[in-house]
């Protein structure tokens, strides 16, 4: 492209716009998609080797469950420093020693034999985890303007569910085709193979993603001009936008945002930690077929994803977006509760609560991100993921405690989904005028 097409510093043409963020798009999402799936893998495989390595290991489902969770006490410990380094040193270098330092600490699972050494390292991998999802989050908010955010992180946070529809599958295959090979259990084949491509991909990281669009030697002049421009803040929300750290710590909405956001993690890690337990608990059996059924919930999952996502951008609404999926996956837990042993009956419900529960996840960024800028948002939206984060310890330890006192995982689905509707709720409290844009 001819950089004369620009006269001054005003925007493209809407045919070289599209064209612009089109190309954006392709050089930076599926790469993204790659590594989100490969780092959601490893952090919630530990729910297909639960199958298998609690019974060798002698853990009860509370040791199960106070492990899960503690991977989010180094999460939540380390994320506001971690994406304030991101925008220091850039992203390509932060992502790549994030990717590299989970992947191998992942693998390390492999010699897990006591409750601590599983807790030690669960707390290891949250730290060395923390930053990944937000940075990626601010890094995208450095590249496309608030009109098009939602549907770009939902197609970005599509790896949640894929990671969903390939980890089961490839879990529960592992497991059962390397178990005893060479004297390693399958529980410790899956933890060393699947650690390998967020290794692989973190060093990869380095060659492919640029830190900035200011950065990015394949965009022309004019089309960097463009996209600072497009990320300009309307003159008339200066008063309401927060762009210093100091700030953000003293802002309510800040809060009301983390409580909503607690809500969205706590009834999705209830269904990403515990799903394959779910599928076992409803009558199916072999650890492949369980993988292979925890599929289809997460392909139910993509599609609201990108239909939600593609609906709030259309139409510039952006709080229904968010209360609608959270009810249903308030009705889906229900419906997993009520299921018992009737297996067509829990997939309808786990469907409708992956749907539910993992479809507001990108839909929510669009309410920070709209008053969030500068360093005021690298620090913001990694304080909200950090506190909501809690919930991600807070969820599968209370299910894990829950299911030992009563051998049945039917009051922590009435309880997920009462915290759902509740989030549901603070959603409204938000003013519609703030975000609909």
């Amino acid at each position: 492209m001819n950089n004369a097409v620009l006269s001054s510093p005003a925007t493209l043409p809407m045919d070289m716009e599209k064209r612009l963020y089109r190309k954006i798009t392709w050089r930076l999402i599926p790469f993204l998609m790659f590594c989100y799936v490969a780092a959601y893998i490893d952090r919630v495989n530990v729910g297909f080797a639960k199958l298998q390595m609690l019974d060798e290991l002698g853990f009860s489902e509370t040791v199960y469950g106070l492990g899960a969770g503690i991977f989010f006490i180094g999460y939540f410990l380390l994320e506001v420093p971690s994406n304030l380094v991101l925008r220091k040193v850039g992203a390509r270098v932060w992502i790549a020693r994030i990717m590299l330092t989970w992947g191998l600490i992942s693998a390390a699972f492999v010699w897990v034999t006591t409750p601590t050494q599983y807790y030690v390292l669960r707390f290891l991998l949250g730290a060395a985890e923390a930053g990944f999802y937000p940075g990626v989050i601010y890094y995208l908010m450095s590249w496309y303007p608030p009109k098009r955010r939602s549907q770009i992180i939902a197609l970005f946070m599509v790896a949640i569910p894929v990671a969903g529809i390939l980890g089961g599958p490839i879990s529960g295959w592992i497991i059962s085709a390397f178990h005893q090979t060479h004297g390693y259990s399958g529980w410790q084949w899956m933890f060393f193979l699947e650690a390998l491509p967020s290794i692989v991909l973190g060093v990869a990281t380095l060659f492919v993603l640029d830190s900035s669009p200011e950065k990015a030697k394949w965009l022309t002049t004019a089309e960097k001009a463009h996209i600072a421009k497009d990320l300009e803040v309307p003159s008339n929300l200066h008063g309401h936008v927060l762009s210093s750290v100091a700030h953000i710590f003293k802002d309510p909405r800040m809060l009301l945002l983390s409580l909503i956001y607690f809500c969205v993690i706590m009834g999705q890690y209830g269904l990403t930690f515990w799903m394959p337990t779910l599928i076992k608990a409803s009558g199916v059996t072999g650890v492949l077929n369980i993988g292979l059924l925890s599929a289809v919930p997460y392909m139910v999952a993509i599609i609201a994803m990108l239909s939600f996502g593609r609906s709030s951008d259309r139409t510039g609404e952006r709080r229904w977006h968010v209360i609608i999926p959270m009810l249903m996956g308030a009705v889906g837990y229900l419906i997993v509760a009520m299921a018992g042993n009737h297996v067509p009956m829990a997939l309808i419900g786990l469907s409708l609560a992956a749907a539910g529960v993992i479809t507001p996840g990108p839909l929510f960024w669009a309410l920070p991100s709209a008053f969030l800028v500068g360093s005021a948002a690298a620090a913001g939206v990694a304080a909200i993921n950090a506190f909501a984060g809690l919930a991600g310890f807070v969820s599968p330890y209370f299910i894990g405690w829950l299911r030992d006192l009563t051998q049945s995982s039917t009051i922590a689905m009435y309880i997920s989904a009462a915290v759902l509707v509740v989030g549901a709720l603070l959603v409204l409290m938000i003013p519609a005028k703030l975000v609909n844009r």
